[in-house]
């Protein structure tokens, strides 16, 4: 039944290519007159009709278009291939819009064959990618002016006022080609091997479950990343923040792990929110400090984490901060681990507010934004020998953004009214 099956698939999808071509074709190629203009004030003369084979959802068709040429630009012009949207393309948008969706979920490769497999669409691999990157392009180019016109206060926030909005931001690794890293050092070895993508998340809350913790509003999570600066992604976040309505939000909390760049982007964009260091960072840190002064296993560093687990939980970081200071070491290196951590505590002690922020119904916790770093980035840039190029990256995470926050479709249809 499998081969009858496909079989007729592949047969109905000749039959809707040949009535797809003749469709198209209905227009003569789209003739305009003698002449037309040409875009820069210039007319441009027709010259004659020219065929282009373009892939389809159904069959590869031919399509006939006027061609025009314009003498004083010295370029041609095709009307038809801007009406049908395959201007420097050999693929239709239907076409198009599979690759992006595939090549944004899966490896070029499987994105190929899922394709072929599922829809009878025959592509290769480096025409996915090729197709992909450029449309995670075309949604950066959008967020790029959407970014602008926040920074210019010019853009109307498209929700209804919550009474809470939060925005966690974090940061992962993408694995790079060596020319992407050049004269940057990493943490382990001399030359870095990754670049660091900046992932932010902006969602609401309205309400706490029976026992009174809070309960992150169904479908209303956005998502924004790019491998770019600090001061870039702050605009990045920003602009999300304010088209879901940061501006008109009863409470702006901010959630991150405490590092620098975090706190910058808080301190420039959102100097009003309640900023929350994430409690399990927080927790990390004295269990990684107690490991190294009573070693990794043993009563006395669990007693010790577990003391220090319920001060900080009840809100009394001075005495954290204290106990940290009170820990040991005849080695030079564990003592300097010590230090910073001290160093750590104190400078996000205001941030640590746990006891009262739980008594308000606030998460204190990003692991919404953690596991959208696993999902967004993870699970499609850091496959087995995969690097990327920072553009192929930012593409690629521009797409899934897009995607998994549920704005697939609205891009789609501006981009076609566009």
């Amino acid at each position: 039944m499998e081969a009858t099956e496909l079989s007729i698939r592949h047969s109905m999808h000749q039959v809707g290519g040949v009535f797809l071509e003749k469709l198209i074709n209905a227009d003569s190629g789209d003739h305009r007159g003698a002449r037309i203009l040409c875009g820069s004030g210039h007319e441009a003369e027709f010259t004659d009709y020219r065929i282009k084979r373009v892939t389809t959802v159904l069959s590869e068709i031919e399509i006939k278009r006027a061609y025009y040429h314009c003498s004083d630009c010295q370029k041609g012009l095709i009307p038809k291939d801007k009406n049908l949207d395959i201007e420097n393309t050999s693929f239709s948008p239907g076409v198009r819009r599979m690759m992006a969706r595939v090549g944004a979920k899966e490896s070029f490769e499987e994105g190929r064959g899922d394709m072929e497999e599922m829809a009878g669409v025959r592509v290769t691999s480096k025409e996915v990618g090729r197709v992909s990157e450029s449309m995670g392009s075309q949604i950066e180019m959008i967020s790029h002016g959407e970014r602008d016109l926040a920074m210019e206060g010019k853009v109307i926030p498209l929700f209804s006022p919550v009474p809470k909005l939060y925005i966690a931001i974090d940061g992962t690794g993408v694995p790079v080609v060596p020319s992407e890293t050049e004269g940057r050092k990493g943490k382990q070895t001399s030359i870095a091997k990754t670049r660091e993508a900046k992932l932010g998340c902006v969602f609401t809350q309205t309400q706490l479950d029976q026992k009174g913790f809070p309960i992150r509003d169904e479908g209303s999570t956005t998502y924004v990343g790019a491998i770019e600066t600090a001061e870039e992604f702050g605009k990045r976040i920003y602009a999300e923040a304010v088209r879901r309505g940061v501006t008109r939000a009863q409470k702006v909390i901010l959630l991150g792990d405490g590092a620098v760049w975090i706190r910058g982007i808080s301190e420039d964009h959102f100097p009003n929110a309640i900023q929350i260091v994430d409690l399990f960072h927080a927790l990390e840190h004295l269990w990684n400090i107690g490991k190294l002064v009573y070693g990794p296993t043993g009563e006395e560093v669990t007693r010790w984490f577990k003391k220090q687990k319920d001060e900080l939980k009840e809100g009394d970081v001075k005495k954290v901060i204290v106990a940290i200071k009170w820990l040991q070491s005849q080695n030079q290196l564990v003592r300097e681990e010590v230090k910073k951590t001290v160093g750590y505590f104190e400078t996000n002690q205001d941030r640590m507010l746990y006891a009262e922020w739980i008594k308000q119904g606030l998460f204190v916790g990003s692991g919404v934004i953690e596991a959208g770093c696993k999902t967004i980035v993870g699970q499609r840039l850091k496959q087995s020998g995969m690097r990327w190029t920072v553009r192929g990256a930012n593409a690629i995470i521009a797409l899934r953004c897009c995607q998994i926050s549920g704005q697939w479709e609205e891009f789609w249809e501006n981009r076609a009214a566009g």
